[in-house]
């Protein structure tokens, strides 16, 4: 007799849980124990890693009754997550998070995933009273080394620089807003570094001169690359992420998720992801991208 995959198991897990709501709340003192020694980011990186140990005590750190989803192939609460594991393929999803960050009660990572093919992703996750009530994410394939010979996980990884949070996240605020956003291109240099920036997009070289080409490139091939709104910034130390909403390519609508490292009040290495943004008949729930 086959044996059953802990995807099934926590499929099943899903349903008890979701379905005994006179269960869902009991915990052993030695469980509560456990919890109370997390942080919240580690609830999130344990969570992530139950893709590739099988353990379903993660799933705790969830709220039961409110799980807001805002990926938009996702069904809303814990039954769309469930949904989601129960039609895993065989070997499974496979989880990696490069990088994991907090800012109040917001946790952000860098994760490559193994989800139906190799990943790129950045997940956001926030808490109430110690449990996930709310998520985002946005995540493209996973692709071949950029022309400086960087991926989109490498570099650096180091949280430094903590009580600068919110001189960085305000730097990078204002880059968006006055470069991305409104193309003040002069003001560039007073924000990225002209002769320290290591680029991670896919398709971009290192430097100023790589940043240039990519942009001249698109426009030969009448691209576009039009960042409209900025929803939100979060940082920790040295390290800002970025969810702006705009259109790419043909047009196409779309989430950018911009990962900055600032060094000396300065941009100087960048990790991206880019998805379209579904239309609204092809969405599973509600809750919009952002």
């Amino acid at each position: 007799m086959k044996s059953i995959s802990w995807i099934s198991l926590l499929a099943i897990s899903l349903f008890v849980f979701c379905q005994c709501n006179t269960k869902k709340h009991i915990e052993s003192s030695t469980e509560k124990v456990t919890t109370m020694e997390l942080s919240q980011k580690e609830k999130v990186v344990a969570l992530l890693n139950s893709f590739n140990t099988g353990d379903k005590t993660p799933i705790g750190y969830i709220n039961p009754t409110k799980y807001i989803q805002h990926n938009l192939g996702v069904a809303d609460g814990l039954e769309g997550f469930g949904e989601v594991i129960k039609n895993a393929p065989p070997e499974g999803f496979k989880a990696n998070v490069v990088r994991a960050f907090q800012d109040g009660d917001l946790v952000f990572t860098h994760t490559e995933y193994d989800f139906f093919g190799p990943k790129a992703a950045f997940d956001v996750f926030r808490f109430e009273n110690g449990q996930i009530v709310e998520h985002w994410d946005n995540m493209t394939e996973v692709t071949a080394p950029n022309p400086s010979g960087r991926t989109q996980f490498d570099g650096h990884t180091e949280i430094t620089d903590l009580d600068k949070t919110e001189a960085n996240k305000a730097l990078v605020k204002n880059f968006v807003e006055e470069v991305l956003m409104n193309g003040k291109m002069d003001n560039l240099t007073t924000f990225v570094n002209p002769t320290n920036y290591k680029q991670h997009n896919s398709n971009v070289a290192d430097g100023l001169d790589g940043l240039g080409a990519a942009l001249a490139h698109m426009a030969e091939q009448g691209l576009v690359m039009e960042y409209e709104k900025l929803h939100k910034v979060l940082g920790e130390g040295n390290f800002v992420l970025t969810m702006c909403e705009g259109k790419f390519g043909k047009g196409d609508h779309v989430a950018y998720y911009d990962l900055f490292r600032i060094e000396n009040n300065q941009i100087v290495e960048h990790w991206d992801v880019i998805e379209t943004i579904p239309a609204e008949d092809q969405r599973k729930n509600t809750n919009g991208k952002f």
